[in-house]
């Protein structure tokens, strides 16, 4: 090859080295993407209020204030919703849900990764070299030109080796006048094996990446359970909670219509004559107490509502839809009987956060015994097989080769010794306190589990009570109430006596719907501390791989089975 030929070619690879369209040592504004500005990044914002300017003396008498609240839900449209109904909604439309369904598949395609790595790889390299030596003797090589390409195939072994075939084709020419062969074909058949027999040697832990990865797989579905658990039970809880809110403004709004059917009472004896002023007054401080808990109470089911619609995240009932939510499950509450200890051997059998450690712990002992093999020396034995053919021509060179007349054989072994060998002692040392300290972490975990099902238990017992003595408390209040009006009525009361009856009364019915929203709630807690739901409908769920949903797919990816009360993925 001719000088000016050889300088193309260093330019030309050069430019290849370099991607052809930059210097490859200077920077380039390709080599970072600026998404956000430094403004957008450095500089905050401030929030500007429009303030809003009330004449005092056009302030709403507490009648119309009622008014105005309750005018903020005359006219939505109301979606009634059973609890049943409301689990299901969330399971096919969480938000988190959705993305903690996609973990598994993440976790499943390491170990496709790790499989990956045992692989066979075709090979193929090719070069072209040419000399010109200066040589002391004809009989040298003076000038020479030299071409090859070595196609191959490399296979991975699981006991810790490496399986190679390799077929090299060189064409040699000289310009040595002694040379026999002008040009010459060498094909060879070349089988190799290398395999190590102390560090890295075994299927064990060839395959250690493997079992990592499947234990990682299940690791991130039972993580994905107690995640599936967790929100159900958040979506049971909500549920709840927006009932009780409800029940408690329908009482405070009883309230105000008991108050203001006072102060009309008392104002009707004030013009009669058997009333005193001070009657009318008190009565008109109760309608207008009465007005702010309607105002607190309609926020807090707005705050309970909008918790719930974060849950469920279905169309048509989005945070910020003007559909209000109406709970048409009535509590049920009824007197169990509970068998602790069983109860406590099946939340550690079924609680995900237990099996999660138990997997941990599986996997720390599989890293320790890896950890242990990384100690020891290197030690690989190499076996190398070589049939040589030559010729004239390919074709000869092929028929010497399949003649099989001209053969050769290596073996030896590489040796590797760590002199003090601190880092991977270090690394075992290490492996063996996490797993120590993930096994008084698991005994911890048992003992919460334990203390979570007996406060369940001692809850469910206590709020049972509860509605017990509140439902009496509410008879009794009623009753009292109801001879402080009669006994308004002859003027042997006050308006304040009144007011302080139904204010009893209404605490009484608030003490009751807190105590049956408990025990649902406390219901939901065992549930959960022993791994399960309440409900009839079992739920199967599978792994989400949004690369195979059509967009369709993507809004709804689950179906709940009603013949059969099963969720499942389609």
């Amino acid at each position: 090859m001719h000088a000016h030929a050889r300088a193309a070619t260093a330019a030309a690879l050069l430019a290849l080295a370099g991607g052809c369209t930059s210097n490859p040592l200077a920077p380039h504004p390709g080599d970072t993407e600026t998404l956000a500005g430094v403004e957008r990044l450095r500089r905050i914002g401030t929030l500007e209020l429009t303030r809003l300017e009330i004449d005092a003396g056009q302030a709403p008498s507490p009648r119309e204030q009622v008014e105005q609240a309750r005018a903020l839900y005359a006219g939505l449209e109301r979606a009634e919703l059973t609890l049943a109904d409301a689990r299901v909604r969330a399971f096919e439309h969480n938000l988190g849900l959705r993305a903690t369904l996609v973990a598994p598949v993440i976790a499943a395609e390491r170990i496709g990764q790790e499989e990956g790595r045992f692989n066979a790889l075709f090979t193929l390299s090719a070069g072209w070299a040419e000399t010109d030596d200066a040589v002391a003797t004809e009989l040298a090589d003076a000038q020479s030109t030299r071409q090859f390409v070595t196609p191959g195939v490399t296979i991975p072994l699981r006991t810790g080796g490496e399986f190679s075939i390799n077929a090299p084709v060189t064409r040699f020419e000289t310009n040595n006048q002694f040379s026999l062969l002008n040009p010459a074909i060498t094909a060879d058949l070349e089988l190799s094996l290398s395999h190590n027999l102390l560090r890295g040697a075994g299927r064990r832990v060839a395959t250690h990446g493997i079992r990592l990865a499947e234990f990682d797989r299940q690791i991130s579905e039972a993580q994905t359970k107690l995640e599936i658990i967790r929100t159900l039970a958040d979506v049971d809880r909500a549920y709840w909670r927006l009932y009780a809110a409800i029940r408690a403004l329908e009482v405070v709004e009883q309230q105000f219509n008991l108050a203001r059917e006072q102060l009309e009472r008392a104002d009707r004896r004030l013009q009669a004559g058997s009333g005193a002023e001070i009657d009318v007054v008190r009565a008109r401080s109760g309608v207008a107490d009465r007005v702010e808990q309607i105002i607190r109470a309609q926020n807090d089911v707005r705050l309970a509502e909008r918790d719930l619609k974060s849950l469920l995240n279905t169309p048509g009932l989005e945070i910020g839809s003007a559909v209000a939510i109406e709970p048409v499950t009535d509590p049920d509450p009824a007197l169990y009987a509970f068998d602790a200890p069983a109860l406590i051997a099946a939340g550690i059998a079924n609680r995900m956060d237990l099996l999660e450690l138990e997997l941990r712990l599986a996997r720390d002992a599989a890293q320790i015994a890896f950890d242990q093999n990384q100690t020891l020396p290197l030690l690989a034995m190499q076996y190398t097989y070589r049939v040589n053919g030559l010729g004239g021509s390919f074709r000869e060179a092929a028929d010497v080769t399949i003649r099989n007349n001209f053969e050769d054989w290596s073996v030896g072994v590489r040796a590797e010794v760590p002199i003090g060998n601190e880092e991977r002692r270090a690394t075992l040392a290490q492996s063996i306190l996490t797993r120590l300290q993930r096994l008084s972490t698991r005994a911890a975990r048992e003992q919460q589990i334990e203390k979570e099902i007996l406060d369940a238990i001692d809850q469910l017992a206590s709020t049972w009570q509860r509605i017990m003595a509140s439902r009496e408390s509410v008879a009794l209040a009623a009753r009292t109430l109801d001879a402080e009006r009669r006994q308004f009525d002859v003027g042997r009361s006050t308006s304040t006596d009144v007011l302080d009856a139904d204010a009893r009364l209404a605490e009484a019915r608030l003490g009751e719907i807190r105590a049956l929203v408990e025990y649902q709630i406390a219901q939901i807690d065992l549930a959960f501390a022993t791994g399960t739901l309440l409900g009839q409908a079992r739920i199967d769920w599978a792994p989400r791989d949004p690369r195979r949903e059509t967009p369709e797919q993507e809004q709804i990816p689950r179906r709940y089975r009603p013949d059969a009360g099963v969720f499942s993925a389609p």
